[in-house]
C-alpha cells in the first residue's frame, strides 16, 4: 500500500459516494484527508465515519461554484494544515432529461457544478502548489464525457469539458512539476446505481466486457497511484474504469 502520512489530501464531494471511498483509502493510508461538500450534515456524518475507521480527517462545508469562497477555503486548508499535496475535483451531479425537455436550469446547474466548480477548484488549489512547486490534481470525469449518453447532454458535455481542461491544465502545469489526469469511471456500483432495474443492470453487464459493475474501491484506487511518486511521468491522461466499455 501507498504511504501518504505526509500528505494532504483534498477531496470535493467527499461526503458520500465515490468521493467517501477515496477518502476512506487514502486515510487508511495514512494521509491526511480533507473533504469539501455542500451538505453539512452529510459532511458531519462523513468526519464520523472516517474518525471512526482511525484517519485523520477534516471537513469544511463549501460550494465549489463559489469562486471567493473557495479562494478563502484553499486559504485556510493551507494555513491549518501547510499545504496540499493531491486534490480530487470529485463533486458533480446529474440533472437528466432528453434535450427537447431539458430546462435551462438543469443545463446550466450540471455544467455549473461539474466544470466551473473544477475549474475554481484547479485555480485556488494550483496557486499553492506552484510555489511547492509539486502536486497532483485528480478530476473525477465519466465515461459518459467520452461515449455520449441519451438524456444526459448536459452530463455528457460537463465531463467532456473536464477531459479537455484536464489536457491544457497538464500542459500549462507540467514546468511547474504538477501533474493533472482524469478518471472516466463507468458503472459503479453506488447508492445512485442500487436503484436500477435487474433489466437494465442486465443490459449494463452485456455491455461491459468484464461483465459486471465497478466499485467505488477502482476509481480510489487509480486514485492512490495517480497522487503517487508512481505516477510520476503520467500526466494529461484520461484513464477509464469500466470494464472495458470503452476501449477502442
Amino acid at each position: 500500500m501507498h504511504d501518504f502520512s505526509r500528505q494532504v489530501i483534498v477531496i470535493t464531494g467527499g461526503a458520500r459516494g465515490i468521493g467517501l471511498t477515496i477518502a476512506r483509502l487514502f486515510g487508511a493510508a495514512q494521509a491526511t484527508v480533507v473533504l469539501i461538500d455542500l451538505n453539512e450534515e452529510a459532511v458531519q456524518q462523513a468526519l464520523d465515519y472516517l474518525k471512526d475507521d482511525g484517519c485523520k480527517a477534516y471537513a469544511y462545508v463549501g460550494n465549489v461554484t463559489d469562486a471567493k469562497g473557495m479562494e478563502e477555503l484553499f486559504a485556510t486548508i493551507v494555513k491549518q494544515h501547510g499545504k496540499i499535496d493531491t486534490l480530487i475535483n470529485n463533486a458533480g451531479i446529474t440533472r437528466d432529461n432528453l434535450l427537447l425537455r431539458m430546462k435551462e436550469e438543469e443545463w446550466q446547474m450540471v455544467l455549473d457544478i461539474n466544470l466551473k466548480g473544477t475549474f475554481i477548484c484547479t485555480q485556488k488549489a494550483f496557486r499553492h502548489m506552484m510555489k511547492a512547486r509539486k502536486g497532483s490534481i485528480i478530476n473525477i470525469a465519466s465515461v459518459i464525457g467520452l461515449m455520449g449518453n441519451a438524456g444526459q447532454s448536459n452530463y455528457a458535455a460537463s465531463k467532456g469539458g473536464m477531459i479537455a481542461f484536464t489536457k491544457s491544465c497538464a500542459k500549462e502545469f507540467a514546468s511547474r512539476n504538477i501533474r493533472v489526469n482524469a478518471i472516466a469511471p463507468g458503472f459503479i456500483e453506488t447508492d445512485m446505481t442500487a436503484t436500477l432495474s435487474d433489466e437494465v443492470r442486465s443490459s449494463y453487464g452485456k455491455a461491459i466486457p468484464l461483465g459486471k459493475m465497478g466499485s467505488p474501491e477502482d476509481v480510489a484506487k487509480l486514485c492512490m497511484f495517480l497522487a503517487s511518486e508512481d505516477s510520476a511521468y503520467i500526466t494529461g491522461q484520461t484513464i477509464a474504469v469500466d470494464g472495458g466499455l470503452t476501449m477502442h
